[in-house]
């Protein structure tokens, strides 16, 4: 048994949301989105890791893009791609506000031409809206939520969204997904209806939820990344051998579609397709997080090259969709 094994406990491994990934439609569609409705700052500004084709790869958050604050996209519109939704995927991604701050918010979205529902799910009170893309979105009123806001966005602090709230992932059957989330990913089950289960992880409350829902009648969705569906959801462990640690467990239940460590420049993956289908990922920050290859004081300001185009900039920014920030 290694130490890193030996100090691993899997119902404690993983801490809190790092951030969610969606694929969206038009990359100036997705900026305006969530830099003037929501918000929220552009991080980095920076292409995706994976593939030959380049596509934009877009960060919102946080003044330094924290931990759990962190919304990113792939705009999909320039590949002619489609998502395939249905259930065995990730469909709502849920947002914490002040609670105090949701009529506030209703006449924003409503302002903006967003048909906006009023529901409330497990006790929370929520605005439930979409994406111009069609993805889901829900802002939760929440009380207790100490995360710093974006400081210098178009909405008051006071209002501001403070980070991601939960994510709720349609399922054939919940069981599997039940055991998984115990098992394996460090979830406690602290809500249940018929239909629905919620799971918290690390100290639980905002930031760390993941709910369930059993949605049988639908189709399967798709995998491939297409516009208009989320693409998965990474939570931060403390470091790269509980990392390891995840990865081995995981394996060690028999769950071994996990990818080995990849490199995406601002802090370290592994992946897992989970049982019912949607992607979860074990995420380490480098200990520069953004600042990596911008200053502290401008991040997010400049298209930053991944290694993979490094000699291809010029190519590279003439061949994306034009983006004006």
């Amino acid at each position: 048994m290694t130490t890193a094994t030996a100090a691993f406990n899997p119902a404690s491994a993983i801490r809190r949301h790092h951030h969610i990934t969606l694929c969206v439609g038009g990359a100036q569609e997705d900026y305006d989105f969530h830099t003037q409705v929501l918000g929220l700052k552009s991080v980095k500004k920076t292409a995706l890791y994976d593939g030959d084709t380049p596509i934009f790869h877009l960060y919102y958050g946080n003044d330094m893009g924290e931990e759990s604050t962190l919304v990113t996209t792939f705009p999909m519109r320039q590949s002619g791609r489609l998502g395939r939704r249905g259930t065995n995927q990730t469909k709502v991604l849920m947002l914490s506000v002040p609670e105090s701050a949701l009529p506030f918010w209703r006449g924003r979205l409503d302002e903006h031409g967003f048909a906006v529902t009023e529901t409330e799910v497990f006790g929370e009170k929520r605005l439930s809206f979409a994406h111009p893309c069609g993805i889901e979105y829900e802002l939760v009123g929440t009380g207790d939520d100490d995360r710093a806001p974006y400081s210098h966005g178009p909405v008051p602090t006071e209002y501001a969204i403070r980070g991601t709230h939960g994510i709720t992932v349609s399922v054939r059957e919940l069981e599997l997904s039940h055991d998984f989330m115990a098992a394996g990913w460090s979830g406690r089950l602290t809500q249940e209806e018929t239909d629905r289960l919620r799971f918290e992880v690390g100290d639980g409350g905002s930031g760390r939820i993941v709910d369930f829902v059993a949605e049988p009648g639908l189709d399967q969705a798709g995998w491939m990344y297409g516009e208009g569906i989320v693409h998965h959801t990474a939570f931060q462990v403390n470091g790269r051998d509980v990392q390891t640690a995840v990865k081995w467990h995981l394996e060690g239940l028999g769950f071994t579609d996990v990818s080995e460590r990849k490199d995406r420049g601002y802090f370290e993956s592994v992946y897992v397709r989970t049982p019912g289908g949607a992607m979860f990922e074990a995420t380490v920050s480098k200990p520069e997080g953004f600042t990596i290859d911008e200053a502290a004081d401008s991040i997010g300001r400049e298209f930053q090259v991944p290694p993979q185009f490094a000699d291809q900039k010029d190519a590279l920014l003439a061949f994306l969709e034009p983006l004006k920030y």
